[in-house]
């Protein structure tokens, strides 16, 4: 499995590109504002785009009723708990990240 890149390490990598102009503390302050708006984003409108990366959403899903069903193991009848409604977030790549892998 491939080792997924920290924030310091995102931090690090950025600074090491634009040494000349940007502090590690510029650019981590620069990410958190990121998120900070994108959270924000979001919540009033239910996408934020990141251009040239992913765009994300806020899908809405339904309440479900509480059913009966069949366990598929042990063939005995069971019944499924209803669930509230609830909401997900789903990124969507853009065209350019999906090209570049």
């Amino acid at each position: 499995m491939a080792k997924i890149m920290s924030k310091s390490e995102l931090v690090q990598k950025i600074a090491e590109l634009h040494s000349e102009k940007l502090s590690r503390m510029d650019v981590k302050n620069v990410i958190e504002s990121l998120a900070e708006v994108g959270y924000k984003e979001l919540k009033k409108t239910g996408a934020f785009l990141v251009p040239g990366f992913a765009k994300f959403v806020v899908i809405k899903k339904p309440a479900t009723k509480a059913r009966k069903g069949i366990n598929p193991f042990t063939k005995e009848p069971t019944i499924f708990k209803a669930k509230p409604a609830w909401k997900i977030i789903k990124a969507r790549p853009v065209k350019a990240a999906k090209d570049s892998v």
